[in-house]
């Protein structure tokens, strides 16, 4: 499948979201230009991406800044890098798990 993500980066939300089959891959980066250009000239603080995944959950998964607004994501930041900072305290050779 193909995603079309307009994703408004000071707001950290999603304005558009679409998706596509993939035997329509013209059709959306059609849209995505569309998108393009319509936000462009207004110099909007917008991020147009198309994506490919297999599923909806799977590019959540791989691209979660778009559906985690940023107070997640700067929580979610905080505990990887509190979790990397105790895995060095107990040295090399020591299992992440």
């Amino acid at each position: 499948m193909i995603f079309l993500i307009e994703y408004n980066r000071s707001k950290g939300k999603i304005v558009t979201f679409r998706d596509f089959d993939d035997s329509q891959r013209r059709e959306a980066e059609d849209a995505r230009l569309e998108i393009e250009l319509d936000v462009n000239p207004k110099r909007v603080d917008h991020e147009v991406v198309l994506l490919e995944a297999a599923s909806k959950d799977a590019l959540r998964w791989t691209h979660q800044r778009y559906f985690t607004d940023l107070t997640e994501l700067l929580k979610s930041a905080r505990d990887q890098n509190e979790r990397a900072g105790r895995l060095e305290e107990k040295g090399p050779g020591v299992d992440s798990r």
